[in-house]
């Protein structure tokens, strides 16, 4: 039963936040501010996220292993202007690359 409670409890709280996000009034919205952050926010989550599962373990310590040499290589990439897909097929080579030499 707790966990329909939970599940019942999460769907509320989705349904609340989407609510609060249409009430807001339209002229706040149109601020350069809010419009700024609204820009800037996604690109800071997907930031964040991307270190987070790179650098993060389940215990509180760095790890750097193959998935950060896949991520360097993807930057060199980006700075070489490479396509999309080019940048994700280094990444995915480089970091198979090393996982596979390490046997890990």
């Amino acid at each position: 039963m707790s966990v329909w409670t939970a599940i019942g409890v999460t769907a509320a709280g989705c349904y609340a936040v989407k609510l609060l996000g249409l009430s807001v009034p339209a002229g706040l919205l149109e601020r350069p501010l809010v419009k700024r952050l609204a820009a800037l926010v996604p690109i800071a989550l997907l930031a964040a996220l991307t270190a987070l599962q790179t650098f993060g373990t389940d215990r509180l310590r760095l790890a750097v292993d193959a998935r950060a040499a896949g991520l360097a290589a993807a930057w060199a990439a980006v700075l070489l202007r490479a396509p999309f897909l080019v940048v994700i097929a280094a990444a995915v080579l480089v970091t198979a690359g090393v996982r596979a030499l390490s046997g890990t």
